[in-house]
């Protein structure tokens, strides 16, 4: 679907007036409510929030370990996950996510070769904090408590949850870029980022009819719950779809199977970082942590929104 215009902040319709314009590498806007300034940097080490996130969800679900023991100095003394653990994966679906575990770590790398960075927040990572989140998806706790680390299912259910908000938080970044080395890292991680959904989507695509057990929701149910959820808590508009949608909303409206979400171009969704944080932290408002990141997040532009507005 398309954008929402009335209702984009004044700082994301500023950012994309003012992209191509000669300028510094940031921008100022009056919104949210003071005056903001963020750089270049700011926007390239803001993803290290969920990048963490999914390096340490992908390497534990495939290998039962995370960023500690594939190379410690990257966490650069920040807390180890809380939860994570070693999923009981079928043997194509261990090896796709062993693959992105190391892709996010990667990833990683090329960020923190641009920007100083900050360590790896605290993580949230346990079977608890997923049950939340589906919990909150389909408005009443699951009985049992649902389990991302039970079988490949629920844990590409799980990684579902993930890969997607990176992905729309790169592109909205993507136009608010103004040096060129930024916008090439940013549209190189974008591309890994949508590849990885693009797989998870597939994979889950395949069983899109299944029942999930015990729960008597098929896994595409349990996708657009999950969607609905997502737009609800980033609170502008409809940002995300489920593996099958209305005729009318799939591409050209011509199709009910929605492998990839898009608008009504098939073109990705953008979020601002105010949006992310919303949903990352399950919580709907960007200054009230929670969810995967119970302290909250790092970075500027993460620390902005935690003190309200205000820089410390």
């Amino acid at each position: 679907m398309a954008l929402h215009k009335h209702f984009i902040s004044i700082s994301f319709t500023v950012f994309i007036v003012s992209l191509f314009l000669p300028s510094s590498p940031s921008f100022n806007v009056f919104a949210y409510p003071a005056k903001i300034e963020f750089s270049d940097n700011d926007l390239v080490e803001f993803p290290l929030n969920l990048e963490f996130l999914e390096a340490e969800f992908f390497l534990f679900g495939a290998l039962g370990y995370g960023l500690d023991a594939i190379d410690p100095k990257l966490a650069q003394g920040g807390p180890p996950p809380s939860g994570a653990k070693l999923a009981k994966l079928d043997a194509l679906t261990k090896d796709v996510i062993e693959q992105f575990g190391y892709q996010e770590v990667g990833h990683l790398r090329a960020i923190l070769r641009q920007v100083k960075g900050f360590p790896r927040p605290l993580l949230n990572l346990s079977s608890e904090a997923f049950a939340g989140i589906m919990d909150s998806a389909f408005g009443k706790p699951l009985n049992p408590p649902f389990d991302p680390y039970a079988n490949s299912i629920n844990y590409l259910l799980a990684s579902y949850a993930i890969p997607y908000v990176g992905l729309t938080g790169y592109v909205g970044a993507a136009r608010l870029l103004k040096t060129g080395n930024a916008k090439q890292l940013v549209a190189g991680l974008l591309g890994i980022e949508s590849g990885q959904d693009a797989v998870i989507r597939t994979l889950l695509y395949e069983h899109k009819d299944e029942v999930v057990q015990p729960y008597k929701v098929s896994v595409a149910e349990f996708t657009n719950r999950i969607s609905i959820l997502r737009d609800k808590l980033g609170k502008k508009g409809t940002k995300d779809e489920g593996l099958v949608v209305a005729k009318d909303v799939g591409a050209e409206g011509n199709i009910t199977g929605n492998i990839l979400a898009g608008d009504k171009y098939s073109v990705a969704y953008p979020r601002q970082p105010q949006e992310v944080l919303r949903i990352v932290y399950g919580t709907g408002d960007e200054s009230v942590p929670g969810g995967f990141h119970p302290k909250g997040g790092d970075g500027r532009i993460a620390k902005y929104f935690l003190n309200n507005g205000k820089y410390n």
